[in-house]
């Protein structure tokens, strides 16, 4: 009995020297893969918004974690609020581990909604993580007559910015109209977050919708801070007071179909600043690189550096974005139709 024991331990022992080996050798091969190669990682905007810091940030850590240390270049893709990202990475994008990409969440929601541009299976992205959960703000310039508070929305006709129909700077006040009831008007063309602040200080608009946090701290941190321009509700599927005591929209919505409406569009939050690669990475590279984003997000200087651009980090990992996208998915089509008229689609 004891001689068994003895050899079935030896057995196990030797099992993991075998397991540590194919570990080990695995790893060999990924490193050897990625050294000296450079990944490009694409952004969705044009240069100078959130999204757009988030990566250039990203890509001055990220070959730090990936195995073989390659290059990493930041680059822009602007169109159709990220779309165009979104759809060159799924379609022509080779699939060896070499280009990722970070769209707005809204953007991966398309398909799903029915918008035949968006010809992609969000499912199907290899989905590499999120560096945030976002948060989601309306501000509004502050001059005689203009809306100070969300309650004011509801009484006052109130001019925001926009890119383009399929970027959340238009669907979210959209979202705020139809659910909410809110006076809203849209001004869409316009190309990120920095020529809509232009456009406020201009006149030609009251505020803008849609911007995250570490957008608002970036783009229109005096703005905010001087009084200059009021937030006046928030989004998204937890609360901040990093701002002060700002309502939520779920505190103005009663029914049980407009609760669901909001769930559907500020639950993918999560998804604050999403990387993705195109459909079928082998599976070794994608882990790699899966690993190289969440190690990224707790390294210290990527994290000082971060704050450093008025960005927030609070990463989710790649199994929480798709078990966060599954359960999108699974929306009834009676709802999913519902929230694609609340978003103006």
């Amino acid at each position: 009995m004891r001689a068994s024991v003895k050899r079935i331990a030896a057995m196990l022992l030797t099992l993991g020297h075998l397991a540590s080996a194919a570990y080990a050798a695995d790893e060999g091969s990924t490193a050897d893969f990625f050294r000296g190669k450079t990944i490009t990682l694409v952004v969705g905007f044009p240069p100078g918004g959130g999204y757009d810091t988030y990566t250039r940030v990203l890509a001055r850590h990220f070959g730090r974690f990936v195995p073989g240390k390659p290059n990493v270049v930041a680059s822009n893709m602007p169109g159709a609020g990220s779309l165009l990202a979104a759809n060159y990475t799924y379609q022509k994008a080779a699939p060896d581990g070499l280009f990722l990409s970070m769209f707005a969440s809204a953007a991966a929601m398309e398909s799903l909604l029915g918008n035949k541009a968006a010809a992609f299976d969000m499912l199907k992205f290899s989905w590499i993580g999120s560096l945030s959960q976002d948060v989601i703000y309306c501000g509004v310039w502050q001059e005689p007559g203009a809306a100070a508070t969300f309650g004011d929305m509801l009484k006052v006709e109130t001019i925001f910015g926009s890119t383009s129909p399929d970027a959340i700077s238009y669907q979210h006040p959209m979202i705020l109209k139809n659910v909410l009831d809110a006076r809203v008007k849209l001004i869409s063309g316009y190309p990120g977050s920095r020529e809509i602040n232009a456009a406020m200080q201009r006149g030609e608009v009251n505020g803008f919708c849609g911007m995250p946090g570490s957008s608002v701290k970036s783009v229109f941190p005096t703005e905010v801070k001087e009084g200059r321009v009021k937030l006046v509700i928030q989004m998204g599927s937890r609360r901040s007071d990093e701002f002060g005591k700002i309502p939520s929209v779920f505190d103005y919505v009663t029914s049980d179909i407009g609760k669901a409406i909001l769930n559907f569009h500020f639950g993918q939050l999560l998804l604050g600043r999403p990387v993705a690669g195109p459909p079928g990475i082998p599976a070794d590279r994608l882990a790699a690189l899966r690993q190289a984003l969440l190690a990224t997000a707790r390294d210290p200087q990527f994290i000082e550096e971060a704050h450093r651009s008025g960005l927030d980090v609070d990463p989710a990992s790649a199994q929480e974005v798709v078990d966060k996208l599954r359960e999108i998915s699974s929306y009834s089509q009676d709802i999913l139709a519902k929230a694609r008229e609340a978003a103006g689609n």
